[in-house]
């Protein structure tokens, strides 16, 4: 199963307020980066990503399943390229893990997040998933 992280700015999309839609999940929306968007097209229903603040917090702090794969972003401007995916919670990190906790951990320094923190939606390799999942006490 492929694995994926999806940052959102706790201020404008919370963790609380993901586990809040309940099992239908949402659309992750406003994803304008076309590299973020290829990544988005990649996911496949049943796919699990970590749920990542950025800016504030810089921790992974949950888990989402993929409901429902690439479709337009219903917020986009006619004729703009922009897709959603519909992600619902699994579970809480028992620990958020930090940026800082993930960049400190030599077994992770090839991952996305660590060489490309701007990247908003972005591949997880089975190794790192196992890892970040222990760190959060999983």
């Amino acid at each position: 199963m492929p694995y994926w992280l999806m940052k959102s700015e706790p201020d404008a999309w919370s963790w609380d307020q993901q586990v809040k839609t309940g099992a239908k999940g949402t659309a992750w929306t406003g994803v304008r980066n076309h590299q973020a968007k290829l990544n988005l097209m990649k996911m496949k229903k049943g796919d699990r990503a970590f749920f990542y603040h950025s800016n504030v917090g810089k921790a992974a702090v949950g888990i989402v399943e993929i409901v429902r794969e690439a479709y337009p972003d219903p917020e986009a401007k006619p004729g703009e390229p922009w897709v959603v995916v519909d992600v619902k919670a699994v579970e809480p990190l028992r620990k958020p893990v930090t940026l800082d906790a993930i960049k400190a951990e030599p077994k992770l320094k090839a991952m996305v997040l660590v060489n490309n923190t701007r990247l908003s939606v972005q591949p997880v390799t089975d190794a790192e998933w196992k890892l970040v999942c222990k760190m959060g006490g999983l």
